[in-house]
């Protein structure tokens, strides 16, 4: 299986195709995913459709006009797989949703990373949209399940949306078959869930406090900042401005703004191998030893969500080198999880394995990092996911 690629080739320039606005769109979808939007323009989108600026602008007013009609087609077939959708009928409903997940590889990414691009008026659009599908899947839950609360209910659809998803943050490759049985498996522990009975109502995140040291306040604030506006959509004198810092003194702490976004990947990569390197010396056996990991990791997303934000979609910003070394950490920190899921499971193919974490990881990501979600006992209703996903 491939990613999703735009089967029509480019029409030979000159001509005026019927479809031209959709090739424009699937020509678009595929350069937003592999590149990012910060790293296309217009031009580029013109001569995938062998076509000239101009007529491009015939049909689309700008880039973010294009992104924003790019992230909504990409939902449309989710949205109408989800209306006609009955999980009462489990086998058809698994592979209809293992189905979507792999042909539309590419909307986890339009849609977490990309989406922050487009003004404030469409990003509301695709958030409504979003939390519609989310709605939806809920609907088709407690119809399955009835004895779901509406919040259990919510988080069990959203962790299905992050499985399904997690693929298009990783260039993995199975038979289609077989990648489909491996979706449908996680699906399926999803949907059989329990949700722990302290799992209750939405709370609010409280402000915490400022450090003392003002290097560490503009780390803290620059997290926050590029987690929720993007890496370029900051400047370091607004970060300086909002822990009241301004001026020149701002430099004497971090010289750049990329050297903020170095400092706060690289604590968090340290952190996470800190801990794995204590569950290694603490556990009894592989079981164990996964299960502390389920455990610490969530912990970590829900502490630092983000850095976790940052690390899913901002190493592009780094310099070559460092972004190279801070995505072999991150294999390494995988290959680790998939290591001991392997000692459990000898007979598993490596690439189904790392799949397997990977959507396990992502759960975990997307419920720490989904405002929404929030909710008494929402680590440990994650936990509990994680858990099964991994070692039932």
């Amino acid at each position: 299986m491939t990613l999703d690629r735009a089967t029509s080739p480019a029409p030979p320039r000159g001509t005026r195709p019927r479809n031209r606005r959709a090739l424009i769109v699937a020509a678009a979808t595929d350069l937003f995913y592999e590149r990012g939007f910060d790293r296309i323009g217009m031009s580029d989108i013109a001569e995938a459709v062998a076509i000239g600026p101009s007529a491009l602008y015939r049909h689309f007013s700008g880039k973010q006009d294009l992104l924003h009609e790019v992230i909504l087609h990409g939902l449309v077939p989710v949205r109408e797989l989800l209306e006609a959708l009955d999980l009462r009928y489990r086998a058809t409903a698994v592979a209809e949703l293992a189905e979507l997940g792999l042909d539309h590889r590419q909307l986890g990414v339009l849609w977490q990373r990309e989406a922050r691009h487009l003004s404030g008026e469409n990003r509301a659009v695709i958030r409504a949209e979003i939390r519609a599908i989310g709605g939806l899947l809920t609907e088709r839950l407690r119809a399955a399940r009835p004895e779901l609360s509406g919040q259990a209910a919510v988080l069990l659809g959203w962790a299905i949306i992050s499985v399904l998803t997690s693929n298009s943050f990783h260039r993995l490759d199975l038979p289609r078959v077989q990648y489909q049985q491996v979706l449908g498996e996680l699906i399926e522990t999803v949907l059989d869930s329990p949700v722990p009975s302290g799992f209750g109502p939405t709370v609010s995140a409280l402000p915490g406090l400022t450090p003392k040291s003002r290097r560490e306040a503009l780390l803290a604030q620059a997290i926050r900042m590029f987690a929720d506006q993007g890496y370029t959509g900051v400047g370091i004198e607004d970060i300086g401005a909002a822990v009241g810092i301004a001026g020149t003194s701002i430099y004497n702490h971090f010289p750049t703004k990329r050297d903020l976004l170095t400092t706060a990947l690289e604590r968090g990569t340290a952190a996470l191998f800190m801990d794995l390197s204590a569950i290694y010396a603490n556990a009894s056996d592989p079981a164990d030893a996964l299960g502390r990991l389920v455990r610490s990791y969530t912990r970590f997303t829900f502490q630092h969500h983000g850095i976790v934000g940052l690390m899913i979609t901002e190493l592009e910003h780094l310099p070559e080198q460092q972004r190279h070394a801070a995505r072999q950490a991150q294999y390494e920190y995988v290959s680790e999880w998939v290591h001991l899921y392997l000692r459990l499971n000898p007979g598993q193919d490596p690439a189904a394995a790392r799949i397997r974490v990977l959507a396990t990881l992502s759960v975990a990501n997307d419920a720490a990092r989904t405002f929404r979600l929030r909710t008494a006992g929402l680590d440990d209703a994650v936990i509990t996911l994680g858990t099964r996903l991994l070692l039932s």
